[in-house]
């Protein structure tokens, strides 16, 4: 078995996190006799250093020709004075938009040994905290028509909310065949009681859950899912939102497991195919010190094997990895709580060690 997968490093600590889920794809590669070939290309501020823009069309190509992409982080303050259109994330956009990626994953669960690292109480962290949210990716205000113009209160921007039937509906499938594979239970965000998209967000999710009689749906507005999200994270199991609620929702999940450096993502496109990225960004601050954290990198990296190559064995390694080098005591400086750290290229050498002991 070969696949080619193209790797994005991207910006900041993204090629040194990217690197280390390589080598835990190549580990487990090994275990489960799977081989790869890393095409690495270039997007985001790297490609604009280099090729005077953000996503060049032979980046594109060599996405497309792949069977699936693996991606760093990109952006950065060094180039925060481009205009809008030619920003490092302009890349991610396009990205998306090329390969047809509109399904967002992003997993957010707590790994026992990391429940002090949470803000949250534990006596609410022993309920549980094991959700998905899956987050609309290719529509929605991101995408819509934007603009300018005068008014009576002077100069305006605006950028136009849009949904179509279709594209709620796709979104909503993946959403409840999650589920299925889960505890049962969809709970769809939106703001209904303000927002014409939300409404026509709530009666398709509505219409599309009698095909899944086996799922219960719950409909949250978004604010309240926020308050709920830090109140009581256990009554969810899949949150399907829209591409700005999910993008705001994701990060806060994120961040109440305790570190954003521990949670992958995945988006998925028709017939699985799909881009897989750590939830972080790309902390220029601490590029070249040793001190980020791969294991969201590396996470990915299972969820590629899970969804996309259809390779459970050695996406269950790489994730067992991770879960014995937590319990044999190592962290990474984010979640070391100012004691002893492992750099980044020790945590990648470590869970490789791991997988191929398991």
């Amino acid at each position: 078995m070969h696949y080619r997968i193209a790797v994005v490093p991207g910006d900041g600590i993204g090629p040194e996190v990217t690197e280390q889920a390589v080598r835990a794809m190549e580990a487990a590669g090994e275990k489960f006799g799977i081989s790869f070939t890393f095409n690495r290309v270039l997007a985001g501020g790297a490609a604009i250093d280099a090729r005077g823009e953000c996503l060049p069309e032979d980046t594109v190509e060599a996405c497309k020709a792949s069977d699936a992409v693996l991606l760093g982080a990109v952006g950065g303050p060094k180039w925060d004075a481009l205009p809008g259109e030619q920003r490092p994330e302009k890349a991610l956009l396009g990205l998306r938009k090329s390969l047809g990626l509109y399904a967002n994953l992003r997993p957010a669960a707590v790994f026992p040994e990391l429940a002090d690292a949470s803000p949250l109480k534990r006596e609410i962290l022993n309920q549980g905290l094991d959700l998905l949210i899956v987050r609309e990716l290719t529509g929605g205000i991101y995408f819509g028509e934007r603009g300018h113009k005068e008014t009576e209160m002077g100069y305006a921007a605006y950028d136009v909310e849009q949904y179509s039937t279709g594209e709620i509906e796709r979104i909503a499938r993946t959403a409840f065949q999650m589920a299925e594979k889960r505890r049962g239970r969809v709970t769809s965000v939106d703001k209904a009681n303000v927002l014409d998209t939300s409404r026509l967000w709530r009666k398709t999710v509505t219409e599309i859950a009698e095909d899944y009689p086996d799922v219960e749906l719950n409909h949250f507005y978004v604010d309240n899912a926020s308050m709920q999200l830090v109140r009581d994270p256990s009554q969810f199991d899949v949150i399907l939102t829209s591409n700005l609620f999910g993008d705001i929702l994701s990060d806060e999940a994120s961040q109440i497991t305790g570190s954003i450096g521990m949670l992958p993502s995945a988006s998925l496109g028709e017939g699985n195919f799909g881009m897989y990225e750590p939830v972080h960004g790309s902390a220029p601050d601490i590029a070249g010190t040793g001190k980020a954290n791969p294991i969201a990198a590396i996470l990915s990296a299972a969820m590629l094997l899970r969804f996309t190559l259809n390779q459970p064995g050695a996406a269950d390694a790489i994730e067992d990895a991770v879960k014995q080098f937590l319990k044999d005591g190592f962290r990474t400086c984010d979640i070391a709580g100012g004691g002893d750290f492992c750099t980044t290229e020790e945590a990648g050498r470590r869970i490789c060690e791991r997988i191929r002991e398991i």
